[in-house]
């Protein structure tokens, strides 16, 4: 039986209890929270660990924290943003990978990602309009020149596999999946390079047929039974890349968006999905946020930023933009870790590549985290332009064996104990080595995540209100501490 197999049985058995339940608000907390029991969860490299439970975990009487041992200080009594969800991105070529596989593996996979007691409850997705890099060839769902009605509009492209993948994973999430849409390119005959790869732009005699796409593309998928949440204006505006792209200035995405995607959205029955903005790296996204923001009649119709990891960190850039703009929401939208290699799917730098950015883009106000793909094959494919990278969960289409790289593992830490309406509260640490953040779930039980990426093993202690848990975390290890009232 393998390790994953055992986990998620293991899992199952014992992790009931951090579900959520929906009924009770996280605001009406007792303010005397009194710590009653905890249970640890733990990953750690060089271990059989993942996700696995850590027994004997106790409480004791602990009045002043020591200045010099670690501690982490948490204080459910301040809460911060709550969070919408994590999750990854069903893709082409994911979806393509999924069906190649036996249905044993395909069930295993579907159960691993979305079931939240026998695996880590993804609640968030991303999926794209039109083709992106990780499909298996570039098309659009209008292929038409000038066919300004989109009279020739179809979603054919995604009825092989997207579309069936999206329905099975909705279905095995018991809350089902709040679902975020993004596009590459517009058709190419809209573009002023007229190719949906390498940049150009949109021109402006097709702002208002491209607005109407985006309302096209979700009426034709609620035909399908499935609903969107969100959408992004575009994906990487910045960038021109070998593959599907178009390029907007912060100006202009805010006149796209006031003028005409804003309007379109708003007369449809989509008026309710939320729309973000930028959709690209954190470096300079407080000038691309405020330009949008600082502008009413755009800024009415945006829900909040959506940012990617590939440019440098500057977590504290999305703290500067929740400081400026706190009405406005800030979303993690895409990361993935490249180039690919098969013989080093093993090794522990991809995980804690994750991990880090989770705790650092969640103390810094994000209220999300969506994955890059949730499955590739044994190419970090299939791309369409040899753009290969690595996805949490490998499938092995010529085998049909699936790898669990540790950072499905890393990325578990944060999904399945941070539960959707979970709010951020006080996490301080004494020790720069400790990586931490905390979460008070709707049932009242609170998610400490610690991460130790230092090579020697760790001791620690969780305190709040006069009580310690003392806890150790190896090197190269990432925590889960459950606590509960009672």
């Amino acid at each position: 039986m393998s390790l994953l197999v055992v986990t998620m049985l293991v899992l199952a058995t014992q992790c009931k209890t951090t579900e959520s339940k929906k009924t009770t608000e996280t605001t009406d907390l007792d303010l005397n929270y009194q710590v009653a029991s905890a249970r640890q969860f733990l990953t750690a490299r060089n271990t059989d660990h993942r996700l696995t439970e850590i027994g004997n975990v106790r409480l004791e009487e602990y009045d002043q924290p020591d200045e010099h041992y670690p501690t982490i200080i948490i204080d459910p009594n301040k809460q911060f943003q709550e969070i919408e969800g994590f999750g990854g991105a069903i893709t082409d070529a994911s979806a393509e990978t999924f069906y190649k596989l036996p249905e044993a593996k395909q069930e295993e996979i579907l159960r691993a990602y979305f079931d939240p007691v026998s695996g880590i409850g993804y609640t968030l997705c991303r999926t794209h309009i039109n083709s992106c890099d990780f499909s298996s060839a570039s098309y659009a769902y209008s292929e038409v020149a000038g066919d300004r009605e989109l009279a020739h509009f179809s979603i054919e492209p995604d009825m092989k596999f997207r579309i069936p993948l999206i329905k099975e994973a909705m279905a095995v999430a018991p809350s089902g999946l709040k679902l975020l849409a993004s596009p590459w390119s517009p058709p190419a005959w809209m573009k002023t390079n007229n190719n949906m790869l390498q940049g150009g732009k949109l021109k402006p005699e097709y702002y208002v047929s491209w607005a109407n796409y985006y309302v096209k593309f979700f009426r034709e998928y609620e035909k399908q039974g499935i609903d969107f949440w969100g959408l992004t204006v575009q994906n990487e505006p910045m960038a021109t890349q070998t593959w599907e792209s178009c390029l907007y200035t912060a100006e202009e995405e805010r006149d796209f968006v006031k003028n005409h995607l804003g309007p379109a959205l708003e007369a449809s029955p989509y008026a309710d999905h939320k729309l973000i903005v930028y959709d690209h790296n954190r470096g300079v996204m407080y000038q691309r946020a405020s330009t949008v923001y600082d502008d009413p009649d755009a800024s009415k119709y945006v829900w909040g930023t959506g940012f990617h990891w590939y440019s440098g960190d500057h977590f504290e850039n999305l703290r500067h933009v929740n400081d400026a703009y706190p009405d406005k929401k800030l979303l993690f939208t895409e990361g993935c870790v490249f180039p690919f290699d098969y013989e080093k799917l093993d090794e522990w730098q991809w995980g804690e590549r994750y991990g880090e950015s989770l705790i650092h883009d969640l103390n810094n106000t994000a209220v999300g985290w969506i994955d890059w793909n949730i499955l590739l094959d044994e190419t970090g494919g299939p791309n369409h332009v040899a753009n290969f990278c690595y996805a949490p969960v490998i499938g092995n289409t010529q085998t049909g064996e699936v790898h669990y790289m540790n950072s499905y593992y890393y990325m578990g830490h944060f999904s399945k104990f941070i539960r959707q309406g979970a709010r951020r509260i006080i996490c301080s640490s004494n020790n720069d080595d400790i990586l931490s953040t905390a979460f008070i779930n709707p049932d009242s039980s609170i998610a400490v995540v610690t991460m130790n990426m230092t090579d020697r093993d760790m001791e620690f202690r969780i305190w709040h209100d006069h009580t310690g848990v003392p806890l150790s975390l190896p090197a190269h290890s990432i925590s889960t501490t459950v606590l509960n009232q009672d």
